[in-house]
């Protein structure tokens, strides 16, 4: 019976959105890896469908157990999340200059993904008790202290995206449980003009930062990609040069030819949006758009319909976080942000994301489905 009557009380809509967004994933990821599928000797999109059902596995569970059961246990939660992170510095393995995935057998898990859903629960547990009395600088600093230990555990990998997630997260968190905006946006201002001036320092009279190389050849490229072309350049010349070229309806299926001459890169993860793109032109993008932006809106909704603070919270955590993916994604592909190593939710090939993903949907249907107590007994 009451199987029945969670299932009755899903947001469709929602699932919907997201289940078009799947199979529009399925069908641009099977282009993007042609090439890669007979090099490798990997079927991308059959990966792909298998870590979908696992994530619809995690939904299910997830979906059947009360959030509001989980603000109980939130710091056994914020120490599984360390755990999660310091195991991934010790036991890691390195790819792309990043130390963010643990081998498990013929997979890889990246743990930094399970860690933002650890995150956004023990971080709205956190703040319950400060809602309404975030005015301040020095009460906004134990959140802030919070969010650096699992954030700090990141940039040691480093994994520099992920860390922009868990701000985006964060910031959207306390907005939502009532921190002065405009605190919040002076904070914002003054961390983009403290990064712009140390930038600016590092070429003009050396400065150290703790950034890669290939990170800051990334924010210069970012401001003209023409400095250097076939370096740190290339990728958003190219990108552009495919979302530009797909026209109205795009060459089709298979059919782009900065796809299948290999001159984007990472096609099949991070600039995947430029396959789609160039495929299916400005009607698929604006569709797959649309369909996010149905997403971001139910997930609005559920976080206004929450029956506690908590559910609130939690909706809007997962809310900003894909709303962060899909502006950062779509953005840098496009030239508007710098690059950075951020996958498009439900659509970018990758198991441990879609796994957080389709666990972080399942949270929000979630409080959905118990937004009235009514409703489950």
């Amino acid at each position: 019976m009451r199987i029945a009557k969670i299932t009755k009380s899903i947001d469709y809509t929602l699932l919907g959105a997201v289940a078009l967004i799947l199979v529009m994933g399925f069908f641009v990821l099977d282009s993007a890896t042609v090439n890669a599928s007979a090099r490798y000797g990997i079927n991308f999109v059959l990966r792909q469908i298998l870590w979908a059902i696992v994530g619809l596995g995690a939904f299910c569970c997830v979906l059947f157990i009360d959030y509001s059961k989980l603000s109980k246990f939130a710091i056994p939660i914020f120490a599984l999340n360390i755990v999660l992170l310091v195991a991934t510095l010790i036991f890691g393995e390195e790819t792309n200059g990043a130390q963010a995935w643990i081998p498990i057998g013929p997979f890889k898990l990246q743990p930094a993904e399970i860690a933002k859903i650890l995150l956004i629960v023990g971080l709205a547990q956190f703040l319950v008790p400060r809602i309404g009395k975030l005015n301040t600088l020095k009460d906004l600093l134990p959140v802030f202290v919070y969010v650096a230990v699992p954030l700090g555990l990141i940039l040691l990998q480093p994994d520099l995206g992920t860390g922009l997630v868990y701000v985006a997260i964060m910031f959207g968190m306390l907005l939502a449980a009532g921190a002065s905006p405009l605190l919040l946006s002076l904070l914002f201002g003054g961390g983009i003009g403290a990064i712009a001036l140390a930038v600016f320092g590092h070429y003009t009279w050396g400065w150290w930062l703790p950034l890669k190389t290939y990170q800051l050849n990334r924010l210069v490229a970012f401001i003209n990609p023409m400095v250097d072309p076939r370096g740190a350049g290339w990728n958003v010349i190219q990108s552009q040069i495919a979302v530009g070229s797909g026209g109205l309806w795009g060459k089709g299926l298979g059919m782009g030819s900065q796809n299948i001459n290999n001159f984007l890169p990472a096609q099949w993860t991070d600039f995947i949006f430029c396959v789609l793109a160039e495929e299916l032109g400005f009607i698929g993008a604006v569709l797959l758009l649309g369909l996010f932006f149905v997403l971001l809106f139910r997930g609005l909704r559920i976080a206004k319909l929450a029956k506690d603070p908590f559910g609130t919270l939690i909706a809007v955590g997962v809310v900003s976080m894909f709303a962060f993916h899909i502006l950062q994604n779509v953005g840098m592909t496009v030239g508007l942000m710098p690059i950075t190593g951020i996958p498009l939710p439900f659509v970018s090939y990758g198991g441990s994301s879609l796994l957080a993903n389709m666990l972080a949907l399942g949270l929000l249907m979630n409080v959905y489905v118990y937004h009235d107590d009514r409703l489950m007994y």
